[in-house]
């Protein structure tokens, strides 16, 4: 019987219909939950949910630290109110405990809340808290969609996939063994990913990713990943939480009516993309579990 490793997938916004629930991240849930071993055994038990009501600690985020769960995806889409107090102290308690923590977020403020999260909150940089410490880049490059102010870079459309390149050395969680040169290369594209970087005082952490926008071709940061120590997990920091959705990878899935941008459909039909992504997401939960990457793993 294989070792089955708890994911957690959670929001930080109660369900809601016309917004980003965890609803829209079900093809991400599946995947990870199909996942088995050489001897056909499930390497996953993933539980998906979003958080309580808004105004009070969430019964699960507030009590992290003391559950069964190896890891925490964490999708930052609320707009400043997505985490109590105590939510961020069990968060930080539960990755101190050696918990693995994905934490990611969306453009401008969206997600902002994670900010006061212990060690990988300080990785991620919004416009009104936390912003990037070179002020030069604190510019608008996302000039289609016109109400969203920095940070936005623009990868491409949704359902289209961009290229990564890669920050050596080589981080196990971008290994490809079918790739050329042993690194996956394409993550979903998005018009207005997040900023995130190492912060200044943690030696654990280091950029392992980035990407470039396809309208300034400026240079931003996809992936700050933390290695696990005697004050922490493992953890990844991303630039938006549209690398895992239903959207990207099948527009098809729908979109909150909020919305604007007219999606593509290059991710369709590049199959070699596609494994890159399923890659990239395996390599993640292996990674974030402790459990090493080469691990045999099969749909």
């Amino acid at each position: 019987m294989a070792t089955l490793s708890r994911v957690l997938l959670q929001t930080t916004i109660p369900t809601t219909v016309d917004d980003w629930h965890i609803g829209r991240f079900s093809l991400l849930r599946k995947y990870l939950a199909d996942l088995r071993d050489a001897d056909g055994e499930p390497l996953f038990d993933v539980v998906a949910r979003d958080r309580d009501a808004n105004g009070a600690p969430d019964r699960v985020l507030s009590t992290l630290d003391t559950s069964s769960f190896d890891e925490m995806w964490l999708f930052a889409v609320d707009t400043g109110n997505g985490l109590t107090e105590e939510d961020c102290a069990a968060i930080t308690r539960f990755h101190q405990r050696g918990g693995g923590l994905m934490v990611t977020r969306d453009h401008m403020d969206l997600g902002c809340s994670v900010c006061t999260l212990g060690g990988v909150g300080a990785a991620h940089f919004f416009h009104s808290k936390n912003p990037e410490p070179d002020a030069s880049r604190h510019h608008v490059d996302d000039t289609i969609t016109t109400d969203i102010s920095w940070p936005n870079y623009h990868s491409g459309a949704n359902g289209d996939f961009q290229h990564v390149h890669i920050s050596m050395p080589l981080h196990p969680v971008l290994t490809d063994p079918e790739s050329p040169d042993g690194a996956l290369h394409s993550l979903p594209a998005h018009p207005h990913e997040g900023a995130v970087g190492k912060p200044a005082n943690d030696p654990s952490a280091r950029v392992i990713a980035t990407g470039r926008s396809k309208l300034s071709n400026t240079a931003f940061n996809l992936a700050v990943a933390f290695e696990a120590s005697v004050d922490g997990g493992p953890a990844i920091a991303q630039s938006t939480f549209h690398h895992f959705a239903d959207y990207n990878w099948n527009p098809a899935s729908g979109a909150p009516s909020f919305v604007s941008e007219p999606p593509g459909d290059a991710l369709a039909h590049a199959p070699e993309a596609q494994r890159s992504i399923e890659r990239y997401v395996r390599n993640l939960a292996l990674w974030l579990a402790g459990r090493p990457v080469d691990t045999p793993a099969v749909i």
